[in-house]
Parts: C-alpha cells; sequence; structure tokens
C-alpha cells in the first residue's frame, strides 16, 4: 500500500506534466500564444525547482526534454 502522501506528491507531478502537454499543445496550434507561453515557462519552472525534487527523482531536464520531443510534429 501506498503512502497517501506519496501519492499526493505523484498526483502533483502527473498534473504539472499534463498542464505542460497542454501548454505545449496549444503553443503548437498557434506559437504566438502568450497564455501557453507562459503556462509552459511556470511549468518549467517547477519541474527546476528544489519542490519537484523534493516530490520525486525523476530528473526535470529530462522530463522537460522527453515532453518537448513528444510535442514535435512527426
Amino acid at each position: 500500500m501506498t503512502d497517501p502522501y506519496e501519492n499526493l506528491a505523484n498526483a502533483i507531478v502527473l498534473q504539472a506534466v499534463k498542464d505542460y502537454r497542454d501548454a505545449l499543445k496549444r503553443l503548437k496550434k498557434k506559437p504566438g500564444n502568450q497564455a501557453a507561453m507562459s503556462d509552459a515557462m511556470e511549468c518549467e519552472r517547477f519541474f527546476r525547482s528544489g519542490w519537484y525534487k523534493t516530490l520525486t527523482s525523476v530528473d526535470g531536464e529530462y522530463l522537460i526534454q522527453k515532453l518537448r520531443e513528444e510535442a514535435k510534429p512527426l
């Protein structure tokens, strides 16, 4: 059984990933979207933060890179 705090930490990180994916999709459709750019930058700041490092052992820079690759057109 997992610890409730671990579940909360995972939920926070997963929500940030979802928000980042959404922002990247919006930027892909409309590169000049300032709100989407702001959301993406905010997520990146979170992935590079000490709080993120407290929540998970997944490298934030690696995660950003993989999510950007995922959002690239084929």
